[in-house]
């Protein structure tokens, strides 16, 4: 899934591409004025709101992002690591740390940024914060239950409103044009130094609603997804661009002989997929063939890979979608795996004489079947859908 990572951005590279964007991140923080503790409280007594825009910016312009590269093909959403929802916990910890923000008037991230420019409340803050972090290492044994409790797992808001991620960026958008607008009435009333500032109304109004339209272009753009899916699904399409074949007879000639270079591909359910397949092969949905996990499977130029499904059409359809992705070895198995049931591990008896190579079909399918069906009775080295890497991450914003 490129040209971002790893396509462009190794594991090596990362790393250098961490410290430039933490240094740069730093020096943005020290600028917008984070350093100072009285900017931060500024929040709690509506004196200042910047801390809130400055939220609100970021995780806007970051699902913005990672919305339109997603839709775009060029990010793989799947490898985004998701932090576990403990959700007494997170309310409990979210108290403690907004207590702690009101009276140091800091965040672990602004308290490093202001320690680096030698401000000695926000070194104090930093080094409660260890004191704090090596606290609960010591008393977490005591506290594990609590803490593990209420899990929701690595919960979205996409998946928990049962929504896309498109409609979830439009209304974060429109939430925070909505805390825009509420946060700089409540800080000109309240700051008498803001009431005596130009405020420009029409610029602000026009950046709004530039902003929401750009939300509401990207949420409400078509995926290269589904446009692929799309293409692949259509019979048109398909006719135009048949896919190979690969008989059943073949296929069985060349699991029995242990050929390295045939890779089995179930693109059927993993409950289907947990009854029946064929020996060594991986399921694989076709929803799955745009991860970098798949991608890294299917791409490989030393393997043929030959699509596995009840009838043959489900299996054109992972072909064609394969074909687009540029996939270039890739064939079905013809008739699917009901005709290689029928064939090869229950074939009927010849109606008459066999004679040349009818008769060592026949003669080969005999053999065949009872050792592929013991071998698929158990399991046969069947092997799951590939793991999805994480990308694991973390931290605060600010």
């Amino acid at each position: 899934m490129g040209p971002l990572v790893p396509d462009i951005i190794t594991n090596e590279l990362n790393l250098i591409v961490a410290l430039l964007v933490g240094v740069g991140f730093g020096f943005i923080l020290e600028q917008a004025g984070f350093s100072s503790s009285r900017k931060l409280t500024g929040l709690f007594y509506g004196t200042d709101f910047t801390v809130l825009r400055v939220f609100f910016t970021a995780g806007a312009t970051a699902m913005l992002g990672v919305v339109a590269f997603a839709k775009l093909g060029w990010l793989d959403a799947s490898v985004i690591y998701v932090n576990p929802a403990f959700l007494p916990s997170a309310i409990v910890g979210g108290l403690i740390m907004g207590v702690g923000f009101v009276v140091g008037g800091y965040c672990p991230g602004t308290s490093f940024c202001g320690a680096s420019v030698g401000r000695i409340d926000a070194m104090m803050f930093v080094a409660g914060s260890f004191l704090g972090v090596i606290g609960f290492g010591e008393v977490f044994p005591l506290v594990r239950g609590f803490y593990q409790s209420g899990s929701l797992g690595d919960v979205t808001l996409p998946t928990w409103l049962g929504v896309s991620p498109g409609v979830v960026l439009i209304g974060t958008i429109v939430v925070a044009v909505v805390a825009f607008i509420a946060t700089g009435r409540i800080e000109r009333r309240v700051n008498s130094s803001a009431q005596k500032t130009d405020w420009p109304v029409a610029r602000h109004r026009l950046a709004a609603a530039g902003l929401i339209l750009v939300g509401v272009a990207v949420g409400l753009m078509p995926s290269t997804q589904d446009r692929l899916l799309a293409t692949a699904h259509d019979g048109s399409f398909q006719r135009a661009h048949p896919a190979l074949t690969m008989s059943a007879d073949e296929v069985a000639f060349r699991i029995l002989d242990h050929d390295g270079s045939l890779l089995l591909v179930d693109v059927r359910p993993a409950a289907t997929f947990a009854k029946m397949t064929l020996p060594g092969a991986a399921n694989i949905r076709t929803d799955e063939f745009f991860t970098q996990a798949s991608r890294d499977i299917l791409s490989r130029s030393d393997r043929q890979v030959v699509f596995l499904a009840d009838d043959e059409r489900e299996a054109e359809d992972a072909a064609a979608l394969a074909g687009e992705l540029g996939f270039a070895r890739v064939a079905v198995l013809k008739g699917g795996l009901r005709e290689f049931s029928a064939t090869i591990l229950h074939p009927a008896a010849p109606a008459g004489a066999l004679s040349g190579p009818d008769k060592d079909t026949w003669a080969f399918r005999l053999d065949a079947g009872p050792r592929l069906a013991a071998l698929i009775k158990a399991r046969g080295g069947a092997k799951p859908a590939p793991q999805k890497a994480k990308k694991i991450s973390g931290g605060c914003g600010v």
